[in-house]
């Protein structure tokens, strides 16, 4: 279970909305930043991260805890991020991840949340910063996790979230896959909704997708502190309009809440030509309205009015729970019995050679045992391409669909053609006959392949 623009015309808007004059965030190089080793306590475990402080002496500032979007989270992957906030004004502390609870199929949000509480109340003593002006700011998965935090932190001041999700992960994931799979072609609906819709509910159900159901409603509802909310509308990583919609929902009773949307900006606020490519340095204006945004609204200034929803192709689907045919062990059942059937019949022709005895069965049979084992190994490959890439690299695309895939189907109707075709030479043919019971497992895999190959899309026109 792993989300902000640039228009030339964007920088005379946000010049207007925020007249403090921020310092460009290539006004300061790295060199002049202090980068102070630091670490903390949260849950009797020591953390390890960084402060970086913006050049200069003078009045204690506003400062901001940087929480990571999803992957192992070391705190150089966030040092880009600080130093820009740090051009602005804004004490940034960042933090190696706790990935102790941390991987592809287990994830804490809670427990992640409370060590960004702990990071909070840690920045909120440091001499460099103003106790009364630190808050929290959250990236991706750390849209799920910074709003969380801020509801358990006594003395948050603020929250920004930047390609925060408005659903849970799995369903962000499973429109994430529709994306990238209409980027390299894919038009088939049946294929489309094989990774959304079938492949991301069954993976959810077997812990694929750490914390698949988690709801960031009830903490979004409990918020009492400013939030600025920030997308780039070429997200393809997670849906920026729901996410929007669901914070304009629940902020509406917020008057120091504020939405922005970036037109040309990829998930991470970067530069982006199609929302699939990331290039080099953050949009321009992002570093500016977070550092103008914290510094005014932490500074008494009423908050600006926000922006209008991006846009989005299509809304994330409901990732809804399993029915009892759907289950991970009727599957499994499934799966184990195809397999069986089809490799039985070819097995035991073997066995009968290697004993000496003469190869006693249906030729098409033969096929459809090898055509069908095919088809299964080859259905179950192709979901596999598509967890370990992200759906973001299918192969060539033919007719709408990945060759791989409409190889597969070709041969899962292959196997029922064939199938046919055994049963009435074993009808017609009375001296094959006294093999009729080892015949049934191939007849009887096809069959089972008709109602699971429909279930899997194989079937699928």
């Amino acid at each position: 279970m792993r989300l902000a623009g640039r228009t030339a015309a964007l920088l005379t808007v946000f010049a207007a909305l925020f007249p403090s004059s921020p310092v460009p965030a290539s006004a300061a190089q790295p060199s002049a930043f202090r980068h102070t080793e630091i670490s903390f306590t949260s849950a009797s475990k020591t953390m390890h991260g960084s402060l970086v402080v913006p050049p200069g002496e003078g009045a204690p500032r506003p400062g901001m805890v940087l929480v990571h979007g999803s992957g192992e989270g070391k705190r150089e992957e966030l040092r880009k991020q600080a130093e820009a906030f740090a051009a602005q004004g804004v004490v940034s502390l960042i933090y190696d991840k706790d990935t102790t609870n941390y991987s592809l199929m287990q994830r804490d949000f809670s427990g992640l949340a409370d060590d960004a509480v702990a990071a909070l109340d840690y920045l909120r003593g440091r001499p460099e910063v103003d106790p009364a002006r630190t808050g929290l700011w959250g990236f991706s998965e750390g849209g799920w996790v910074a709003p969380l935090a801020a509801t358990r932190a006594e003395h948050a001041a603020f929250l920004v979230v930047v390609g925060a999700n408005g659903v849970s992960p799995s369903e962000a994931q499973a429109w994430s896959y529709r994306q990238w799979m209409r980027k390299q072609g894919v038009s088939s609906e049946s294929v489309l909704d094989l990774a959304s819709v079938t492949a991301t509910r069954v993976a959810a159900e077997a812990g694929l997708f750490p914390e698949a159901d988690f709801d960031p409603r009830p903490a979004l509802e409990e918020l009492r502190i400013p939030v600025l909310a920030i997308w780039g509308a070429q997200d393809r990583q997670s849906p920026p309009r729901d996410a929007a919609a669901l914070f304009a929902a629940t902020q509406a009773d917020n008057p120091a809440f504020t939405m922005r949307t970036f037109p040309q900006a990829h998930h991470a606020l970067v530069h982006t030509t199609d929302g699939f490519d990331r290039l080099e340095g953050f949009v321009p204006e992002f570093p500016e309205l977070v550092g103008s945004w914290v510094k005014d609204i932490t500074g008494g200034a009423p908050a600006v009015a926000s922006g209008p929803l991006p846009a989005q192709d299509e809304p994330a689907a409901e990732v809804t729970p399993l029915a009892w045919y759907e289950s991970l062990w009727v599957q499994g059942f499934a799966l184990l019995a195809l397999v069986v059937a089809f490799a039985a019949y070819p097995l035991t022709a073997l066995f009968r050679v290697v004993r000496g005895r003469p190869r006693n069965g249906v030729a098409p049979a033969h096929w459809a045992s090898l055509t069908g084992l095919l088809t299964v190994i080859g259905s179950m490959s192709f979901v596999m391409l598509i967890f370990t890439g992200g759906g973001e690299e299918v192969g060539p695309v033919l007719w709408g669909r990945p060759v791989f895939w409409l190889a597969t189907q070709v041969l899962a109707l292959g196997t029922l053609v064939l199938a046919g075709a055994a049963a009435v030479q074993w009808w017609r043919a009375d001296e094959v006959r006294e093999g009729r019971k080892i015949l049934a497992l191939p007849l009887g895999g096809a069959l089972l392949m008709i109602p699971w190959g429909l279930y899997w899309g194989v079937l699928l026109p």
